[in-house]
């Protein structure tokens, strides 16, 4: 019996392959989008998704929106300048805002009360980044309140990853994309703890990789391994913040 950690890394697995053939063969940019956002639909308890490319807030365009529902969440960024992709972009870092209703911590009050009359009970922003490049935010929602667990958020960095390569993949050659896009298969471990650290302490997951490397250095270990003890909880956020 396959186990559902095996059919998520085996779905990702067929997404990066499927987007690695598409930069190959020059594939519509709006087909590739679709198959990624269709992966988030598929693999993460959200409802709706979609992805968009900005260089500020006056310069954004939504790229693919899965349903009604999301398109009208992108509209209403945009026509507003501010929400969660917005907040994402500036910041580098996920926004996360399981209760869209009752957050009183929404640094975007205009768009959650616009938000209102939407059936949208909870809301997640990606920043799709790459280095130092930001290039937009892959948007995710769902109707009912309620978190994405660690495992559920390390599946959503992967697919952040796919959805960066996936819009700079037309301006890399094929072997480069490759390689950025092969991940080994522990890598799974480490983007979920990432997501642990990134929902314990709200940091970027850049951040939180840096976290995860220093704590290794510091006791003579592979991240690989802290990442297990992590995920594992022979290891807590806390230990890692304040080592």
């Amino acid at each position: 019996m396959v186990s559902e950690p095996d059919r998520t890394n085996a779905s990702l697995a067929r997404i990066r392959a499927a987007v690695l053939r598409a930069l190959g063969e020059g594939e519509g940019e709006s087909d590739t989008l679709a198959r990624v956002c269709q992966t988030s639909v598929e693999l993460l308890p959200v409802d709706g998704a979609s992805i968009s490319v900005m260089t500020g807030r006056k310069n954004r365009e939504t790229l693919y929106a899965s349903d009604e529902v999301v398109s009208r969440i992108e509209a209403l960024q945009f026509s507003l300048g501010e929400g969660p992709c917005y907040e994402a972009f500036d910041t580098g870092r996920p926004v996360l805002v399981p209760d869209l209703a009752n957050d009183p911590a929404t640094t975007w009050p205009v768009f959650a009360g616009e938000m209102i009359t939407e059936p949208v009970g909870a809301i997640f922003a990606f920043p799709l980044a790459r280095g130092a490049i930001s290039i937009g935010a892959l948007n995710l929602y769902r109707h009912h309140p309620g978190w994405l667990s660690p495992t559920e958020l390390a599946t959503a960095l992967q697919v952040v990853d796919i959805a960066a390569i996936a819009l700079l993949g037309v301006h890399l050659d094929e072997s480069n994309a490759e390689k950025w896009l092969e991940l080994p298969g522990d890598r799974a471990q480490i983007h979920q703890a990432t997501g642990m650290l990134i929902a314990a302490f709200g940091i970027p997951a850049e951040h939180a990789l840096a976290r995860l490397r220093a704590y290794a250095f510091a006791g003579g270990h592979l991240v690989d391994d802290v990442a297990r003890d992590l995920v594992t909880r022979k290891l807590t956020p806390a230990d890692i913040q304040n080592s």
